[in-house]
């Protein structure tokens, strides 16, 4: 190992380590009040969802529509495993649940990653028919699939208890939850593309036809990416079932898979950075821009509450970055000690030209 990389290793354990001092003092309250928290949690979340859809998409090149679908059946999965007897058969007041689940009731951890496993063996099943075929009959596919999970959830009385939902789910994910999970997501992203499995994603991205060409089993690859993505939406649909603590079908509608595509198309798509930035400013975003659904005052002028004028606004961001960022926000570019270590040198020379521009002048 020479020295640059040992420097970079002591950087990064640093910062990992101060960051769960800072997940410590967030939990307990010491820097963000509980509404706070909450959307901190729904930031690390989104861009957890968001790392999940560039694997299959920004690094692999498929185009997926389906992470909606594959959050639902992580949400219901984990939930419903999480859930004590007692609960469940208050919930389910018009038809009884199940037998096979009624007194089923697991550890959150065991129960996340089985409802992670239960939405990657999903994604196998989907992916074996489709990936035998050329084009965009992915995100067809997952289209179709996610709207099916969601009319299923709404008839299936009595697993998922209809359009009522689950409620008094309990609150185990926090911070620790939601922050462990992102930073295994990054560490699992960044070693699996320094492996032959990432060189074999973007083979696949640039041309298909070539990385078949040279040996590389396209079927294999793409339903590992496949299902290594929905894993992780999976995860996520459980952790956000614990923050938000009731869900429904209607929470998962195709918007939802839209929201998560606009968050990879911000940040950038094809970066870890770029997921994770994307993750935040929706997040914050979407919140701090509440107030345009609600009606507002400029002086004198008075806007009436519109329904839906938050989204005009992310739609108009979009053509923006679309514009002006094609790359994204994060430029298409990683975070990297090195870009860090060099940014006063960088900005030195940057001063440095504006001088000699205007000693030209």
């Amino acid at each position: 190992m020479s020295k640059k990389q040992r420097r970079n290793l002591a950087l990064t354990c640093t910062t990992i380590i101060l960051l769960f001092v800072f997940f410590h003092f967030l939990q307990n309250g010491l820097i963000l009040d509980n509404y706070g928290i909450r959307i901190f949690n729904l930031c690390l979340i989104y861009s957890l969802v968001g790392l999940s859809l560039n694997l299959i998409q920004g690094y692999t090149g498929q185009f997926s529509l389906g992470s909606a679908g594959f959050m639902a059946i992580g949400a219901y999965a984990t939930t419903l495993l999480t859930l004590t007897p007692e609960v469940k058969e208050t919930l389910f007041y018009l038809d009884p649940i199940v037998p096979w689940l009624a007194n089923i009731h697991l550890p959150f951890l065991a129960a996340l990653l089985l409802g992670g496993i239960l939405t990657a063996f999903s994604a196998f099943l989907i992916g074996i028919p489709v990936f035998r075929l050329k084009g965009d009959y992915l995100s067809v596919a997952t289209l179709g699939f996610s709207e099916i999970i969601r009319i299923l959830l709404v008839n299936l009385q009595k697993i998922s208890n209809g359009t009522t939902g689950l409620k008094n789910i309990p609150d185990t994910a926090n911070i620790w939850w939601t922050g462990t999970a992102l930073i295994l997501a990054i560490v699992f992203m960044i070693r699996i593309f320094r492996s032959s499995y990432g060189r074999a994603f973007k083979a696949i991205r640039n041309d298909e036809f070539a990385a078949e060409a040279i040996g590389i089993s396209l079927m294999r690859h793409k339903l590992l990416a496949f299902c290594s993505s929905a894993f992780m939406a999976g995860i996520a649909g459980g952790l956000m079932a614990s923050v938000v603590g009731a869900i429904n079908p209607n929470l998962f509608r195709q918007s939802l898979s839209n929201d998560i595509l606009l968050i990879i198309v911000l940040g950038g798509t094809g970066t870890i950075t770029g997921s994770i930035l994307g993750g935040f400013i929706f997040v914050i975003a979407k919140e701090a821009l509440r107030f345009l659904d609600n009606g507002f005052s400029i002086g004198a002028i008075t806007f009436p509450a519109i329904a839906g004028l938050r989204m005009v606004f992310f739609s108009l961001l979009l053509m923006v970055v679309v514009l002006f960022f094609q790359k994204g926000l994060a430029g298409g570019k990683e975070f990297s000690w090195e870009r860090i270590i060099n940014l006063p040198k960088r900005v030195k020379k940057f001063i440095q030209r504006l001088h000699r521009g205007d000693a030209n002048g």
